[in-house]
């Protein structure tokens, strides 16, 4: 399979696919009396796309994708499914980046793109080497929602920090360190660049020297710390919570 080319599988991420209309759509394949051949939404869709379907009984269909939970839907498309990241220099207002230094693991990846998207975060951004990549695990974790924000694959995540900077962003780390303040104790109302790192290694030392403050997340129990994908979610809501406030 080519570079650019993708399965989904499941009602919501083919949903996604489909309304965004961003992508060549190569097949959709339907199980006969399936959830996803009962779906309104999914039906009202195919009409867009009627020489791409294939409809395949119940036995055929389970004997090729016996290994997924499709609810009776598989797509394969193809497309660029990052962008090109844009000057934000002339942008104005709480614009929230998320950068992520490592994250090898691409369910966590995949979570981190719902999550993100979810909460209102403006663009995620990952570095070309050092990080799984743009799978189609990570597609299918993300449940549709890498249809709806930007992707940015850069090649120096070092650099894009300092030229985020020239483009008046605070940059934060979530880091455990003696000069981290609580998460909710940083300021996200502005342009802002949050920096988190694997859960094995952390942020790399010259991207962490690089970030303006550290940010962390007390832990109550005896488990020293959070899911990179939950720790992304309590700090992305965060920021959602300071800029939706009154």
């Amino acid at each position: 399979m080519r570079k650019d080319q993708h399965t989904i599988f499941g009602i919501n991420g083919c949903t996604a696919v489909l309304e965004s209309k961003k992508y060549k759509i190569i097949d959709i394949i339907i199980q006969t009396k399936s959830p996803a051949e009962r779906d309104p939404k999914i039906t009202h869709l195919l009409g867009y796309y009627g020489g791409h379907i294939k409809i395949l009984n119940s036995t055929q269909f389970k004997s090729d994708f016996h290994k997924w939970r499709t609810q009776g839907i598989v797509i394969r498309f193809s497309g660029q499914i990052d962008s090109v990241m844009p000057s934000f220099l002339e942008m104005k207002g709480n614009i929230g980046l998320l950068a992520l230094d490592g994250i090898e693991d691409p369910q966590n990846l995949g979570q981190i793109i719902r999550t993100s998207e979810c909460a209102g975060i403006d663009g995620i951004i990952i570095p070309k080497n050092g990080s799984c990549g743009i799978t189609d695990t990570v597609l299918q974790v993300s449940q549709g929602s890498f249809t709806q924000i930007p992707i940015y694959v850069v090649s120096n995540l070092n650099q894009t920090i300092s030229n985020l900077k020239k483009d008046e962003f605070w940059v934060v780390a979530v880091e455990n360190g003696i000069e981290s303040k609580n998460w909710h104790e940083i300021d996200y109302k502005e342009k802002t660049l949050v920096v988190i790192g694997s859960e094995g290694r952390g942020i790399k030392k010259i991207n962490l020297d690089n970030c303006d403050f550290q940010t962390t997340i007390p832990m109550q129990g005896k488990t020293n710390s959070l899911n990179v994908s939950a720790a992304v979610s309590a700090i992305a809501f965060e920021r959602l919570r300071q800029i939706t406030s009154n």
